[in-house]
């Protein structure tokens, strides 16, 4: 109950008590005194009876403003300090008691913050031993963070729920693409908490479980499976499972003998997209299939005119001349099949290479040693000028110079080689010099065109398409610094590893938010979301700016932020913050509250686009908002033009603030962050204002339960009873 009702209701029973009181005394006067007394009292009392009320009036609300002053000074004093104690017990160390009230409370106050700085003291002094107690467990766990995030290969890492607890930066992006549908602010479809069952099949994964678990028990010391899945754009996946063990369950080192006894607690998913590679081999195998079937029909024929002309030597020339012309058309066939297929064989190869970066020292001394080995060339290396990095497909340019060193060899007579290279602008200038006559450009582009053999190897390559994968060109002149010909290849350059910008990191960094070895602990449960603690909950904090503050008049939304809390953690780097194209005009008072013009939603896409993967970051998650009657009024409005129905359960940080203070005046979102601590930073944009609240509905679980709320219907109902349950749009 309010404390101006209670205050209220209290007056209300010492006046009627007092009433009674002077009603009983004065009865009993009455009755004591004589007719004439009685007479007397009445003949004094009659002309001053509105003096008598004027008294008694002004003495009920002296008696009524002296009540409040005690009531301010002795009840509601302490009331509100007991708000502002739990806060600074439960979400805000760093708060300190107001002195209120009587000098006795104001005295209290005074020694509870003094216990407090003790408290906090002391409890700086117990983090500081912990954080150095928990120091190499935290390295390891960066070390990993690290590996992970670096690793060019998807890795997903889930507990036996499906739930992800670990991704890497390489399977968030790769997700990304694979993902079907808008992609509201560059969000990806996977995420902590979230079920690795909405991009893969179930059963899928739990037949590569039973498989692993098989393996286990027959002894294997490092079972695995593995599995190819098609994703909703039409991918193909090639999953490799491995299992994680629980620590209870044996140890992680155990023998393989052991295995039976050990406790599988997740698994670890290793995800490479094959599409291109199953591509290329089927057009290999429709290769190989062609040259077979086509090649035996073709040879049956040139067999079958063959073994006519030795068996009938002396024919008719007419005859003659139709056997072999059958020779020659399949011959000719055959030619053009094997031709093609060398082509397309080629193209497999080009599509398979990778550029890399690769330092130019590394470079040169590889192929020196390769011509040396291979040609039985004498190769020199010319010192490296500079620290030149360059981003090449290191195997077929070092074939390349093999193939032209073997060229010189073979044609020329050239016995030795000099290889150098230098930068030259945004390009490398790699050279391949010999001392003899001079290369004509018509010998080189005969060369650039034909396949590549050198020192025993051949491959269906040509030297121009080398070049031209590198993006380069090739010529020959005479060097000018020496009386030495050369070959020169033009390469691209890329900057030294360990010098890169580290605001790149900054920017792309996936660590941080990317992993919780906590999600482990979680089961799936049974029971409804209403009986689930609200510190098991996954929750989907959201905020929105709109054109104006009346949705049933036609207001519509331009902005959606929202970020996730999962496992008692603010995910910041799991958000959406996409602009919204109203179809409409802003009004122009309500562009100074958000900063959004008319501009900036050119081209933004609809809310009829945005909502569906908005529905689906919120899937199996309960949403949170402050003043969520308004926000969840706009979403409500497009159900039917959408199809888009949010029957998820809603707390609203308003109502709550409600419930954990009601004696507090204010419950705006800028005041409940100052009581708890909260920094706000981004007010009035749709994702700072979805962090704000994020953060303080984690400072407020634990002031809920203090007040013995403690699961999400306990939490629903506490907010419907307050006043601002009754708020409607």
């Amino acid at each position: 109950m309010n404390h101006r009702i209670r205050l209220a209701v209290g007056l209300g029973g010492l006046y009627g008590l007092l009433a009674v009181l002077f009603g009983i005394l004065g009865l009993i006067l009455w009755a004591d005194m004589q007719d004439a007394e009685r007479q007397t009292m009445l003949a004094i009392m009659r002309p001053r009876y509105a003096m008598a009320v004027v008294i008694i009036l002004l003495a009920w609300l002296g008696l009524g403003l002296l009540v409040w002053a005690l009531y301010r000074a002795y009840a509601l004093a302490p009331l509100r300090l007991r708000e502002q104690a739990l806060v600074m017990v439960n979400s805000n160390p760093a708060l300190r008691l107001q002195e209120l009230g009587a000098s006795e409370i104001r005295t209290l106050a005074q020694v509870v913050n003094a216990l407090a700085d003790q408290r906090e003291s002391l409890q700086r002094d117990v983090e500081q031993k912990i954080l150095q107690a928990k120091a190499s467990v935290e390295e390891e766990k960066n070390r990993l963070a690290a590996l992970m995030s670096e690793l060019t290969q998807s890795v997903v890492v889930c507990n036996l729920d499906g739930r992800i607890l670990l991704y890497n930066n390489r399977a968030r992006l790769q997700f990304q693409v694979l993902g079907s549908g808008v992609q509201a602010g560059g969000t990806a479809l996977i995420g902590l908490g979230r079920s690795i069952f909405s991009m893969m099949e179930r059963s899928l994964i739990t037949h590569a479980l039973e498989s692993v678990q098989h393996r286990l028990k027959g002894g294997s010391a490092q079972p695995s499976a593995n599995f190819v899945t098609t994703t909703r754009a039409g991918q193909l996946i090639r999953v490799q499972m491995a299992p994680v063990f629980s620590n209870t369950g044996g140890d992680q080192d155990a023998p393989a003998s052991t295995n039976a006894t050990r406790t599988i607690s997740g698994y670890v998913l290793m995800l490479d997209n094959i599409t291109r590679h199953v591509e290329a081999q089927g057009r290999r195998d429709s290769l190989l299939q062609t040259l077979t079937e086509g090649s035996r029909a073709s040879l049956g024929n040139v067999r079958a005119a063959v073994e006519n002309l030795l068996q009938y030597p002396d024919m008719q020339n007419d005859e003659r001349d139709r056997f072999v012309g059958v020779i020659s058309d399949e011959v000719e066939a055959m030619s053009r099949r094997i031709n093609h297929a060398s082509t397309e064989f080629a193209d497999t190869l080009e599509a398979r290479w990778s550029l890399e970066d690769m330092h130019g020292s590394d470079l040169l001394q590889a192929a020196q040693r390769r011509i040396e080995h291979k040609l039985g060339l004498s190769a020199t290396v010319e010192a490296l000028a500079g620290d030149l990095w360059i981003r090449v497909d290191g195997f077929s340019l070092l074939q390349g110079l093999c193939y032209l060193a073997a060229r010189l060899k073979d044609v020329f007579g050239v016995d030795a080689v000099a290889l150098r290279l230098r930068p030259s602008g945004r390009l490398a200038e790699l050279d391949l010099l010999w001392s003899g006559a001079a290369l004509d450009a018509a010998t080189l582009v005969i060369w650039e065109q034909a396949p590549m053999s050198a020192g025993g190897e051949e491959t269906p390559l040509t030297l121009r398409e080398v070049i031209q994968r590198h993006g380069g060109e090739l010529w020959q002149q005479r060097d000018q610094e020496t009386p030495l010909s050369l070959i020169r290849m033009l390469l691209p350059t890329t900057v030294a590893q360990e010098s890169a910008d580290p605001a790149v990191w900054l920017r792309n960094e996936s660590r941080p938010e990317y992993y919780d070895f906590d999600l482990f602990r979680q089961t799936e449960e049974t029971h409804a979301l209403d009986d689930r603690l609200l510190t098991q909950l996954s929750y989907t904090v959201f905020d929105t700016e709109t054109t104006g503050l009346e949705p049933s008049e036609g207001d519509e939304i331009i902005q959606i932020g929202a970020t996730r809390i999962v496992n008692g953690r603010l995910l910041r780097h799991e958000t959406i913050d996409q602009l919204v194209a109203p179809r409409r005009r802003l009004k122009p008072e309500s562009i100074p509250i958000h900063g959004i013009t008319d501009d900036m939603l050119k081209g933004q896409p609809t809310i009829d686009q945005v909502l569906p993967t908005f529905h689906e970051f919120c899937e199996d998650t309960v949403l949170v908002a402050h003043n969520a009657a308004f926000d969840m009024r706009f979403l409500q409005l497009k159900e039917a033009a959408t199809g888009i129905v949010f029957s998820h359960p809603v707390l609203d940080t308003l109502l709550l603030s409600a419930v954990i203070h009601p004696n507090q005046e204010s419950h705006r979102l800028e005041a409940i962050a100052g009581r708890l601590g909260v920094n706000v930073i981004g007010r009035h944009t749709a994702l700072g204002d979805a962090i704000v609240t994020g953060e303080i509905f984690l400072k407020m679980i634990p002031l809920l339960a203090e007040q013995n709320i403690h699961t999400l219907g306990q939490a629903r109902a506490a907010a419907a009873r307050t006043l601002y349950a009754r708020t409607s749009y």
